[in-house]
């Protein structure tokens, strides 16, 4: 026999290709797991043309490296097809490793046909050599070259499976891997070399004079690593693209989450909207249907709070919405809804057997809103009026259930509110009758259905006319003239109390302005500022710019503030009221002895005027409580050199000991209704105030 030698560089090298091969099938394995579609197929593809290039490529550097005493060569056809079947069974194996289980009887039946095709792919490339006489191979040699090749194509195949998914050990582990793995192809390879013997005076078929196996090795050697290198490039560029994009996907799915809970939950309150209140909604009809259950839907609108809100500004009042909330949903089950559907309206859905339930919860929820809230440094008080609607009962679907609970709430509100009423049939009329008017009022400025009448205001006791007060009434065209008790509560709660103010006092301002171009320089007209208006951010841009439209001095108007509300926030009202006696505005103090006045802040109101409310004045000559109060304003107001005008007046015995008493300034029927401009100077001409006055 031939005796054979082997280049210890090119077998070094046939190692290396080994491992390499063997990492990238690895790889490969891992990237199929994980590909989908039709982007697994080509992973498939690609990573079977890598790995079995590979694995060829080991083979055919360790065939480059054998040498004998004769010139060798190999068959183009038949090495190709050696190359063919390294593709298929790498093909084979990275499918295989890429299903969902592995059972021990799978790798087994598919170690002997990887391991036969490796074998096959070895020994195919031998026979490439085209040896005559043909090559001898040791029966031991062959058999343990085979089972080599199968035992290590098991090995590879658990391997590859186990290290398919990403960990964050997974690259050195499959390192250590392809290291087993590349010596275990080595060996089966080199001992199929072994096995080969080659009889003394055998001839190379394929031989090829002028080749030089050493420059075809290096360039095989080349293109292997970069075919290899470019497989692993490619694979490390998905995988980074891959866990950019899987990180996209999951800011986009938490942005989309993020969204969601937006559009069904309250931005301030975090609580459900009404978006989610409707689908809530839906759900409890269904299930009640279903189960022949029951639900209460309770509609909460909170007292006081636009109070809060005018007075310590919209911070606070949203602090306080905050502060109402988490209450509320503390005082209710985990089951049950509580929604914020307005600015301070709260919808409550709560499964309940019996009426008496809902009232218990109803009750709970008034009572823990009673409780004072702490709030910025603040101490705030508001309550809750809640209408409660049953289902079934109380409406066939979500709009009558949420209509009629709101319907009983407004009832609850007009029993003196803090109190929860249950919907009857009869209180539709009204909320409709409420919203209607509502919806009228809007349209009023627009369609000049407002008017103004003045009352006069007469020095003590009987003239002359010092005055008069601008009193705002509303002509509408179907139900007549509406009295300011039934319409201007409406326009504080929506709103529109600010547009209708405004339009007040230009209008008084620019009637005072006809009035004084008539000759009537000595009359002054007052104006009453609501609440809302008093705690506008433009209330002083606004009277100022009102006078000198009108070309009026300050002095000749005055504003009319209630004592609740230039107490509410003493602080924040002396700012605004001095600001406006600064401007030349008379200020008056409208409904005195009715609120909770502080003598201390009082002294430092730059007001020019007390006015005793009338609930003082009706019962005068009889009530002798009256009578001492009233004696104690006016030696109040004398005190603090402030002009005292009582209102109310409607009998001359009030006339009378009213004067008696001290005031400055008396109004009332008695002296004078409220009346149209022309209708006043008529009245004031024939009674002859007019002449006493001029």
């Amino acid at each position: 026999m031939f005796a054979s030698s082997y280049n210890s560089l090119l077998v070094l090298f046939s190692l290396l290709v080994a491992i390499l091969a063997s990492y990238t099938a690895l790889d490969m394995a891992g990237r199929i797991s994980t590909a989908k579609g039709r982007a697994a197929h080509w992973w498939l593809a690609g990573g079977a043309c890598a790995m079995g290039t590979g694995i060829w490529s080991m083979h055919f550097i360790g065939m480059l490296a054998f040498s004998l005493p004769i010139p060798l060569g190999y068959d183009p056809a038949i090495t190709a097809l050696s190359l063919l079947l390294a593709i298929a069974s790498s093909a084979f194996a990275l499918w295989l490793v890429c299903q969902e289980s592995l059972p021990w009887t799978r790798i087994a039946w598919g170690a002997v046909l990887l391991g036969a095709g490796v074998a096959g792919m070895h020994y195919t490339g031998m026979a490439a050599m085209r040896m005559s006489p043909s090559i001898v191979y040791v029966p031991s040699l062959f058999a343990l070259s085979v089972a080599i090749a199968m035992l290590a194509s098991g090995a590879a195949l658990w391997i590859a499976f186990r290290l398919r998914r990403h960990s964050p050990l997974v690259r050195p582990l499959r390192a250590a891997a392809a290291l087993v793995m590349g010596a275990a192809i080595v060996g089966m390879h080199y001992t199929g070399m072994a096995a080969a013997q080659f009889p003394v005076g055998s001839v190379c078929g394929a031989a090829r004079s002028g080749v030089n196996a050493g420059w075809l090795a290096l360039v095989i050697i080349v293109v292997t690593l970069a075919v290899l290198a470019i497989a692993l490039i490619v694979s490390v560029l998905d995988l980074r693209l891959e866990a950019r994009t899987s990180v996209l996907a999951v800011s986009l799915a938490e942005a989309n989450q993020e969204l969601t809970y937006l559009a069904l939950h309250d931005n301030l309150t975090k609580l459900p909207n009404r978006m989610l209140l409707t689908d809530r909604l839906d759900r409890a009809l269904h299930g009640a249907d279903r189960n022949n259950g029951r639900f209460a839907v309770m509609f909460m609108d909170l007292d006081g709070f636009k109070t809060v809100n005018d007075a310590y500004g919209h911070h606070i009042g949203d602090l306080l919405l905050v502060e109402v909330a988490r209450r509320i949903e503390s005082s209710v089950r985990q089951e049950d809804t509580i929604a914020r559907v307005g600015g301070d309206e709260f919808v409550l859905l709560a499964r309940v057997g019996e009426p008496a339930d809902a009232a218990t919860l109803a009750d709970k929820v008034l009572t823990v809103i009673r409780e004072p809230f702490q709030v910025a440094g603040r101490t705030l008080r508001v309550s809750t009026s809640i209408g409660v609607a049953m289902y079934p009962g109380d409406g066939i679907d979500q709009h009558d259930l949420l209509t009629n609970a709101d319907a009983a709430m407004y009832h609850a509100k007009a029993l003196g509110r803090n109190v929860y009423c249950f919907f009857e049939t009869s209180m539709n009329a009204n909320v409709h009758e409420q919203l209607q008017l509502v919806q009228d009022l809007r349209l009023a400025l627009e369609r000049n259905e407002l008017i103004l009448q003045y009352q006069p205001k007469l020095a003590a006791p009987s003239g002359p006319m010092l005055g008069v007060e601008a009193l705002v009434r509303w002509a509408h065209p179907a139900r007549g003239l509406i009295a300011p008790d039934q319409f201007i509560p409406l326009a504080e709660k929506t709103g529109l109390i600010v547009p209708i103010g405004a339009w007040v006092l230009d209008e008084a301002c620019r009637q005072m302005r006809v009035w004084h171009d008539a000759g009537r320089r000595d009359w002054s007209v007052a104006v009453n500022l609501s609440a809302l208006q008093f705690g506008h951010a433009s209330l002083l841009q606004m009277v100022r710019d009102t006078l000198a439209r009108h070309a009026l001095e300050p002095g000749c108007l005055t504003l009319e503030v209630t004592e609740s509300t230039a107490m509410r926030n003493a602080d924040a009202s002396l700012r605004i009221l001095q600001q406006l006696s600064d401007m030349g505005v008379r200020i008056s103090i409208d409904d005195f002895g009715t609120g909770y006045s502080s003598l201390l802040y009082l002294k430092r109101l730059p007001a020019s005027e007390l006015k005793i409310d009338r609930g003082f004045i009706r019962d005068l000559a009889r009530d002798t409580e009256d009578a001492a109060i009233v004696s104690a304003i006016v030696a109040l107001g004398e005190t603090l050199n402030l002009n005292i005008v009582a209102e109310g007046v409607e009998t001359a015995a009030q006339q009378e000991f009213l004067t008696r008493l001290g005031c400055d300034s008396l109004q009332g029927f008695l002296l004078g209704r409220p009346m149209s401009p022309d209708d006043l100077v008529e009245a004031l001409s024939q009674d002859g105030m007019f002449n006493r006055a001029a």
